[in-house]
């Protein structure tokens, strides 16, 4: 299916009288917007044309039940108070807007150079972005809420399918709660972890919902690890970095810096 037919059959399938679809040819993307609330979620057809070739249908359904899903949310009020354990943690990259839809500043601090995280409430289906307007007119403490969703983010499943190879472990947490690669911020899990590692313990998030934990014993994991990491950036559908890091004396080093450092197989 080519972009401008993927185009046609998401204006077919997220057409109603309440909202507002435009098209921005040079950019590739089409913004659908709820009238009433005056929010919108924009998607990228050229993204979605690679996951079409790939998932076929599925990448539709996907995108269709996204938006359907994040409208939902914004036309929704709700509140902080009484849904402290809603309360979660989201990687972004560091390329990811620091503005709500309608300009308003997002919660967020800086993680490392590639990743950034922001706070966000759960809403079933999907989950809210906080800003920080939010959180000052509830009269809550931006402090507090981080804290909450640390607590909160250390109640959720960290269980991981294992693969091996060429004598290098790698552990895959894609549980899809939406919060896997923020995952990443458990310092419980990635210290134990780091425990019963081997050689020197990688991490990736190449998008929302997976994190990658790799126990590195030689160059061919390296290598393994990077083509591994590629792939999942270009398929996910919140893509975040394509560049794993090295979990060491609690900091997180870009692969690339210790290149030198790779143990001769």
């Amino acid at each position: 299916m080519k972009p401008l037919e993927i185009k046609r059959e998401l204006e077919k399938r997220l057409q109603q009288p309440q909202r507002r679809i435009s098209y921005d040819r040079d950019e590739q993307k089409l913004r659908i917007d709820d009238i009433n609330v005056n929010k919108g979620v924009t998607l990228s057809i050229s993204k979605l044309a690679a996951k079409w070739s790939e998932k076929k249908e599925t990448a539709i359904d996907e995108a269709v039940h996204y938006v359907e899903s994040a409208l939902q949310a914004m036309a929704t009020p709700f509140t902080l108070k009484g849904n402290e354990k809603a309360i979660f943690p989201v990687l972004r990259s560091t390329s990811f807007t620091t503005l709500s839809g309608d300009g308003k500043e997002l919660l967020f601090e800086e993680h490392t150079a590639e990743t950034r995280v922001y706070y966000a409430i759960d809403r079933g289906t999907t989950f809210t972005l906080l800003t920080r307007e939010i959180v000052e007119s509830e009269q809550l403490d931006p402090a507090k809420i981080k804290e909450m969703a640390m607590f909160n983010l250390r109640s959720l499943k960290t269980e991981a399918k294992k693969d091996v190879v060429a004598g290098n472990t790698y552990y895959f947490i894609n549980t899809n709660d939406g919060y896997d690669a923020s995952k990443i911020l458990n310092e419980q899990l990635l210290k134990q972890y780091a425990k019963t590692a081997e050689g020197e313990l990688a991490l990736a998030v190449p998008h929302q919902d997976v994190l990658i934990i790799a126990d590195i014993v030689n160059e061919t994991g390296y290598d393994v690890l990077g083509q591994m990491v590629f792939s999942f950036f270009t398929n996910g559908r919140t893509p975040i970095t394509a560049l794993p890091f090295i979990y060491e004396n609690d900091k997180f080093e870009p692969v690339f810096i210790l290149a030198q450092r790779k143990p001769k197989q």
